[in-house]
């Protein structure tokens, strides 16, 4: 039996060489401006918690969620991220998520990952945090539905620019690939809207601080990052339970007919997120799950850490 979820990212192929080059350099200026901006204003408390988010994100996304007609969808991460963490924060966790994703779970093309965290990860972390930030002297339920709004334009924002980057990849008609990827991805949107509002809501019912910027102890921080990466290993042993169906991407470009265009990665350390010894097996999906989410917690941790300790 099949247990581990599909590929989410765009693999290799699907762009051309010169839109993948383009693609890392807007990354890149993005990153190195998140670096910068992040430096300047990381306190000891967000370090935790851009590693738990990083961590529960990574677990999110694992479980696909069915949507019509035999297609799946997942959290992207980006608009919560930046809502709870700030923009730039939000947006190296992102990064962080992507990269591990690719490097070690070949989830996208390595050639094509700079179009993977700027359409999955920056952009939607700019568009969420934009528009959320508008509300921020309005009640509680405003700012949730804001929230909600916010989540699914990230969602619809990043499936825009991955269609437009397939028309200048030559890939697919623009008039085609636009109703397509905004169709699917627009009830995609509204999973991804539930999730945020659902863990915006628990954060303000728990730890309202943690979104308005007040002060607390790093011990403080660390405590609620401890239960924060518990919840993450929960949300892992669910992912068995994902869907197997296509996700947006993937269900757009089989019935465009350029999914064969797709390919695989070099190399291969955690494929399609099992354990190669374990095989498709839900215990091996777990365990890779509980790999991605110790690595990637990590990643971001000491990438955090380390700015603070230059700045």
């Amino acid at each position: 039996m099949h247990y581990s979820p599909v590929p989410m990212h765009i693999p290799d192929g699907f762009l051309s060489l010169m839109i993948s080059i383009i693609c890392w350099i807007a990354t890149a200026s993005v990153i190195g401006l998140a670096i910068s901006k992040t430096n300047k204003s990381l306190g000891e408390k967000q370090i935790p918690l851009m590693g738990v988010m990083a961590a529960f994100i990574f677990a999110a996304q694992m479980i696909n969620f069915p949507v019509a007609g035999g297609t799946s969808g997942h959290l992207l991460g980006g608009a919560l991220a930046a809502i709870v963490l700030g923009p730039w924060a939000g947006m190296l966790v992102m990064t962080a998520v992507i990269a591990v994703q690719g490097l070690l779970f070949q989830d996208g093309g390595l050639v094509v990952m700079g179009a993977n965290i700027l359409n999955m990860g920056l952009v939607t972390a700019a568009v969420g945090y934009g528009l959320y930030r508008a509300t921020s002297s309005q009640s509680k339920s405003v700012r949730l539905a804001v929230a909600g709004v916010a989540a699914w334009l990230s969602v619809m924002t990043g499936a825009l620019l991955t269609s437009v980057e397939l028309w200048l990849s030559g890939t697919s008609d623009l008039q085609i690939v636009i109703p397509a990827m905004l169709g699917v991805h627009a009830l995609i949107g509204l999973g991804e809207a539930l999730i945020t509002v659902s863990a915006l809501a628990f954060i303000m019912q728990t730890r309202p601080d943690l979104l308005g910027g007040e002060s607390e102890s790093a011990k403080g921080s660390q405590t609620w990052a401890y239960v924060g990466a518990l919840i993450a290993i929960i949300v892992v042993l669910f992912s068995p339970l994902a869907s197997s169906d296509p996700d947006g991407l993937e269900r757009v470009a089989m019935n465009m007919g350029f999914i064969n265009a797709g390919q695989s990665a070099p190399y291969s350390i955690i494929p399609d997120y099992t354990l190669p010894f374990l095989g498709e097996t839900a215990i091996s999906t777990i365990l890779a799950g509980i790999i991605g989410v110790i690595v990637v917690g990590a990643a971001i941790m000491l990438i955090g850490r380390g700015m603070k300790a230059k700045a």
